[in-house]
């Protein structure tokens, strides 16, 4: 059988078998992120039935989803408020940093990975799942509520903070020197602010450009912007996600609106593919020596990220409730995580474990995080019951 027969048929296998596990998530009422995940397990590399021939779509395929989960997020919010939020949660993004990055130090120091090893365990317990957070947000309906600007405020914090951090692990890990790296930290801040003015100053220009009245024209201008500024900040070593967000806080107004309607169809089809080649690109024999330190983490950092977000969301004046769910939200980690674990690893600085421990720690961090913000609201509901009764 031809290559591209096989690659068509897998290829259609998986779309199928990813409508299916949607539909099972949503007549249990859960976001479909964990069966996405364990799907891409079973099928990847030993997995039940490995995939082979699929590697390079799939790859663009999911790094397609995140730009588009992160273009439709910054398309909620405009330029002033994305700033204004800046400047309201610059705290707890500290906080977050030493709450959350510390437990994967400490832990990399425990097992004998040296400095090294600390810096990276450090950025994969630290940052949340950009891509993760928006499609739960997404899911639940949550886009509207009132501590979503405080979500999106500390996400927008870790993403900026990665412009800073992976610099100068990479620098660390190719034994650069302290003023190269120093040249690559100056090249991502420059980059960053360029981005922010001109969102904020010439926000209406760019929504002018991508605008049409053709949905056609106005798609490939969307879809064609957003992939180059994520490519352009990719190279600049700035997320390519924090570009796909930046440039929808730069397109506003009716604009942002029909883009959203638009987009939203492609965003939960190459979402859906992202998470599959997560789990793909695990191997599950990996897992096992390595569990009980991922679970001990899992569990610490859901405790410090929930911290985080509480106290975040307490500052700005949001209820008990609303402070739960913004924890809860910011549990998950994901791709970033993997990105740093790779690094570390490709550059035989640092044991091999290390990827074998990120990857269990992420899966079970991908897992719980969603199942976490679709449920710490009854949960929080049951037991405010309780307490009004006891009292």
């Amino acid at each position: 059988m031809h290559d591209t027969t096989i690659a068509l048929i897998q290829l259609g296998a998986v779309f199928f078998g990813l409508g299916l596990l949607g539909r099972l998530a949503w007549r249990f009422g859960i976001s479909p992120i964990p069966l996405y995940l364990v799907g891409g397990l079973a099928f990847g590399s030993g997995g039940l039935i490995p995939l082979h021939g699929i590697e390079n779509f799939t790859h663009l395929a999911s790094e397609i989803g995140v730009v588009l989960l992160l273009l439709l997020l910054g398309l909620e919010y405009s330029a002033s408020e994305l700033t204004t939020g800046l400047k309201k949660s610059w705290m707890a993004g500290v906080l977050d940093i030493v709450l959350n990055a510390a437990p994967g130090a400490i832990v990399a120091l425990m097992l004998g990975w040296g400095m090294v090893g600390a810096l990276a365990m450090a950025g994969v317990t630290y940052i949340s799942s950009s891509g993760i957070i928006a499609k739960v947000l997404g899911d639940l309906g949550r886009l509207g509520n009132r501590e979503t600007p405080v979500i999106l405020s500390v996400l927008v914090f870790e993403d900026l903070a990665m412009a800073v951090y992976l610099p100068v692990l990479t620098a660390v890990l190719a034994g650069v020197s302290f003023v190269g790296g120093l040249t690559s930290v100056g090249i991502s801040l420059l980059a960053i602010t360029i981005v922010l003015v001109v969102a904020l100053k010439y926000g209406r220009v760019i929504s002018a450009i991508v605008d049409s009245p053709d949905h056609e024209v106005f798609l490939l201008k969307l879809l064609g912007s957003a992939l180059l500024v994520a490519g352009i900040a990719s190279e600049l070593q700035v997320s390519a996600a924090v570009g796909a967000f930046l440039l929808g806080i730069a397109i506003s107004g009716s604009t942002a609106e029909n883009a959203t309607r638009l987009l939203e169809p492609l965003r939960d089809l190459f979402a859906a593919m992202f998470f599959v080649v997560f789990g793909l690109n695990t191997d599950p024999r990996s897992i096992p020596p390595v569990l009980g330190m991922a679970v001990l983490l899992a569990v610490i950092t859901t405790v410090t990220k929930m911290a985080t977000g509480w106290w975040a969301a307490r500052r700005q004046g949001i209820g008990p409730m609303g402070r739960a769910r913004t924890g809860a939200a910011l549990v998950a980690r994901g791709e970033f995580s993997i990105v740093i674990a790779g690094l570390a690893v490709a550059s035989g600085q640092v044991s091999e474990q290390l990827a074998a421990l990120a990857t269990a720690y992420v899966l079970l961090m991908a897992i719980i995080g969603p199942i976490a913000a679709r449920y710490v609201e009854p949960v929080g509901e049951f037991f405010l019951r309780r307490r009004a009764v006891a009292q």
